[in-house]
């Protein structure tokens, strides 16, 4: 075969040796270098030359806030064509952001991550790939695993939250789901690990913002995800925005090459995030794209996203002797290593082999319909819900009647029309017993409100208020809302909120004006049916808060990351008296926070074994008990404090969670297998480490609630 690397007898690093063998510099380089929607008709000669290695669809920089036309699958052939008759017939690999969907849209990655579900995740992460090869896409960039404790910055509606664990398993559910065993399959697209790392922490809350961490604090809580999906089989992870303590994440060649690369054994692609790479001259530590480019390829940088600083400079900085030629043989390697992983050296790209049909289908609808339940926490009830059998109900507020706001950010291919409006939903539940209204006219809302039994408000943030380049200064709810549900709550009737939003709010005034509140995210396109089903208790909340909700945009960072300080923390005293001397300082609502129809009721919590060694286990054992007269399905969860470790450790920290039904009347004992190693951590000269000595092992309904139970570990461990 005068072709060897399209032989798919050969084994994949085989063929990448025959390949490279014939490629030129000029070749290589040309595999690191991505384009923005690449256009067959202009971009010809750089195709047939194969100076093109990739191509994203999207609408610019921050195409979560802006839609483009789609992709267009034929224009997709066409490119495939051009580059099959370039010289190695290299294929060109397309990326696309399919964040939380793609024509059926799911929740956002943080409704998403209120389910505590990653089976939920997987299958939520598998439709949308199998919709997205549909239209030509191979890889997305997907999903965002910045720990997030920064409610003002607006990425956090792409993220699964503030913790490690449930972050990290979520992480690997939804690699799982885009990739499968074998990404080559005709259902199955890359995943791309992002931002690595600390984006999470810009200072302020501010997009693209400077980072100050320690490393320490990296390994211990940010790095964690990112771990979880290269252990899971992630191909691709991208870059952050950010610096760390100074240093361009572009540029960050400890974190890239030594730790991500080195450490970790991670052989797939990492990608620049836009002209991320160009950005390091704005940071000030680059004069130009040409030293630009140099610093990110040594740092580990393999695919340069739209900045052109490769195209234009790595082949010159070989030649002149700047940069060794072995780092962009690597980075070339990595790159075609994704394509054949991908399976578009056998056919995967080529036209006409691609599944058709990708509109939303009844099993795809009633998968997102799932999710978005899961997605609806309940955080206040005093009994207006479940809506009785009888008496009138109003809906209001600007969100009863849209498709495309709830939505959420980052969604790219869902159509507003594919949506199922609370409106829609309710009415057809509810019949002739619900009055609409859009809440244009406040005075004819409060009338209509006057004549209902129970008063539905819908309020929250447009999803341009979340996603990228949309931080806030204030988490209070969007101008005018507030004044409405005062008066609303004025009339002393039943009055149940619901928040739609991408990022946790301050929520105390309608806390105390609502006798019910839920946090709805921006659940996708069954919204108005999930919402109905919890309203009517059709189906229970169930859905626990992935992050902190504090008590004011002063408070932040308030979240589970909290540590003992020099002053003694008692928690009945301090986080509720101290600290400040204008307010209380315990968060409204804590990690993990969440209501059911019910009420269930805790024992105390016991372990198997009062002593563990360093390669042994025992159990964790709770019994809880449905104490209400409704079934209810409870997220049953487990946390642990190290109380006397080498570095400052969490006050608390989940380690595991249980989700159980429970029928009126019914205990139930859940148990967690616990072993020494789920309390390592990273010491203070960056070894992973387990010591001897007492743990507290703890279990609640939240972060805030919980009984403890002392174990002690064995013996000590430092793995270098």
């Amino acid at each position: 075969m005068d072709r060897p690397w399209l032989d798919p007898a050969l084994d994949v690093e085989a063929r990448i040796d025959a390949l490279m063998a014939v490629m030129t510099l000029d070749d290589k380089v040309g595999q690191t270098h991505q384009v923005a929607n690449i256009n067959p008709y202009e971009d010809v000669e750089a195709l047939r030359g194969g100076r093109i290695g990739s191509s994203l669809y999207a609408s610019g920089a921050t195409a979560g806030n802006e839609r483009d036309e789609g992709v267009l699958a034929g224009v997709i052939d066409e490119i495939q064509v051009l580059a099959g008759e370039s010289r190695l017939g290299i294929p060109v690999l397309f990326g696309r952001d399919v964040i939380h969907g793609h024509r059926t849209v799911a929740p956002i990655p943080l409704g998403l991550a209120a389910s505590f579900d990653p089976e939920l995740v997987r299958l939520a992460a598998e439709n949308a790939a199998a919709e997205a090869v549909v239209d030509g896409i191979a890889w997305t960039f997907a999903p965002m695993l910045d720990l997030s404790e920064e409610p003002r910055w607006g990425r956090v509606a792409e993220s699964f939250g503030e913790s490690p664990v449930l972050a990290s398993r979520l992480a690997a559910a939804a690699t799982q789901g885009f990739q499968g065993d074998d990404p080559s399959r005709p259902d199955r697209i890359a995943a791309c690990a992002k931002h690595f790392v600390g984006y999470g922490l810009s200072a302020g809350g501010r997009d693209y913002d400077t980072v100050s961490v320690g490393e320490n604090t990296l390994r211990n809580l940010h790095l964690r995800p990112f771990r979880a999906a290269v252990e899971a089989g992630v191909l691709s992870v991208m870059a952050a925005f950010n610096d760390v303590d100074g240093m361009p994440m572009h540029a960050h060649r400890h974190l890239l090459r030594d730790v991500l690369k080195g450490e970790w054994g991670f052989d797939g692609v990492v990608v620049g995030d836009w002209n991320g790479i160009g950005q390091i001259v704005f940071a000030g530590v680059a004069a130009d794209d040409r030293e630009a480019a140099r610093l990110a390829i040594e740092a580990g940088v393999d695919l340069d996203m739209v900045s052109g600083a490769y195209l234009a400079h790595l082949a010159d900085l070989v030649r002149d002797g700047e940069v060794d030629e072995a780092l962009v043989d690597d980075a070339c390697r990595r790159v075609l290593r994704m394509k054949l992983r991908l399976g578009l050296f056998d056919g995967a790209a080529a036209p006409g082999t691609r599944p058709v049909g990708n509109e939303p289908t009844p099993e795809s609808r009633a998968l997102a319909r799932r999710a978005a339940v899961g997605a609806h926490v309940l955080v206040r009830n005093e009994g207006a819900l479940p809506l009785g059998d009888e008496g009138s109900v109003l809906l209001t507020g600007s969100f009863a009647h849209e498709g495309d706001v709830l939505l959420g950010t980052w969604v790219l291919d869902g159509r507003a029309e594919d949506v199922v409006t609370p409106a829609a939903a309710l009415t057809e539940r509810l019949g002739d017993r619900l009055t609409v209204d859009d809440g244009r006219f406040p005075d004819r809302t409060l009338q209509l409100a006057r004549l209902a039994d129970v008063t539905v408000a819908l309020v929250g943030e447009h999803p341009n208020r979340s996603g990228e380049a949309n931080s806030v200064s204030d988490l209070r709810l969007p101008p005018g809302q507030l004044d409405l549900l005062r008066t609303l709550a004025g009339l002393r009737k039943p009055l149940v909120v619901v928040v739609y939003t991408g990022r946790p709010l301050d929520l105390g005034e309608v806390l105390d004006l609502a006798d019910s509140v839920i946090v709805a995210w921006h659940p996708g396109v069954e919204a108005g049916s999930a919402l109905t089903d919890v309203l009517t208790g059709d189906t229970g909340p169930h859905g626990r808060l992935p992050m902190t909700f504090p008590l004011s945009t002063g408070h932040i960072p308030t979240s589970t990351h909290q540590r003992p300080t020099g002053r003694l923390i008692r928690a009945d005293v301090d986080h509720r008296e101290g600290r400040y001397a204008d307010a209380l300082t315990y968060p409204r609502l804590p990690f993990g926070f969440g209501l059911t129809y019910s009420e269930v009721a805790y024992a105390a919590p016991q372990v198997a074994d009062a002593e563990i060694g360093l390669e042994s286990a025992t159990t964790l054992t709770v019994a809880v008990t449905n104490t209400g007269d409704r079934p209810c399905r409870e997220v049953v969860q487990a946390y642990f404090r190290d109380p006397v470790a080498q570095v400052t450790r969490p006050l608390v920290e989940l380690i595991d969670w249980s989700v159980v039904d429970l029928a009126p009347g019914e205990t139930k004992e859940v148990t967690f297998e616990v072993s020494a190693t789920a309390f390592a951590y990273f010491g203070a000269d960056l070894s992973e480490r387990v010591d001897e000595g007492e743990i507290l092992l703890m279990t609640g309904p939240d972060a805030a609630r919980l009984q403890d139970v002392s174990l002690r570990i064995t013996g000590a461990e430092v793995r270098p």
